[in-house]
């Protein structure tokens, strides 16, 4: 496993339970098997793609949302940060899960926002001040473990926001990602 920092594992976790939650807004329904084009293309997933983004990254985010299903997540809030464990069943999705978060750690480190299409807003603090996040990290058969505490209040309030986000869309799929893509519409 590469070396990484501890403070930009939550990026990393964060990004990727956004993304897989995100897909379920990817997936047409009722039009399977055929091609559609736009936002809602299910072979290319267009959302996954960034200004930034890899197409190795944009890969595994896919792989994440297309097993969707596999995936569970726990959040503890802290007073001065989160808990996370989010894993799943299917060992090639925890593999692309792992990879994914490790990735985005890199990045978080660097200040290398992928800017990826579906990316919750709330993500902005955390590449502009990962410095102010530390994190520890365990990959164990429990899932990826994640601890993320920060003493900048406003880190903590969206560490808090952003789980929650993401818990709701773990939770409630494609009506939590359209309820929030909508609301965020509004503003």
């Amino acid at each position: 496993m590469p070396s990484f920092t501890k403070r930009t594992m939550i990026i990393a976790v964060i990004a990727f339970a956004a993304a897989a939650a995100a897909f379920a807004t990817l997936r047409p329904s009722g039009h399977h098997g055929h091609h559609m084009h736009g936002a809602h293309d299910e072979h290319s997933m267009p959302g996954l793609q960034g200004e930034n983004a890899t197409p190795e990254e944009s890969e595994e985010m896919r792989v994440l949302f297309r097993n969707f299903d596999t995936l569970s997540r726990e959040v503890t809030n802290l007073p001065d940060g989160i808990n996370t464990v989010t894993r799943s069943t299917d060992p090639a999705v925890m593999e692309a899960l792992v990879s994914h978060v490790i990735g985005m750690i890199n990045r978080v480190d660097q200040a290398d926002d992928p800017k990826v299409r579906i990316q919750s807003p709330t993500l902005d603090i955390f590449f502009l001040r990962g410095d102010r996040i530390t994190t520890t990290i365990d990959v164990a058969d429990e899932g990826v473990v994640v601890t993320q505490t920060s003493d900048d209040p406003e880190i903590v309030e969206a560490l808090h926001t952003h789980a929650a986000e993401v818990s709701d869309m773990a939770a409630r799929g494609m009506q939590a990602v359209h309820e929030m893509m909508a609301a965020r519409a509004q503003n």
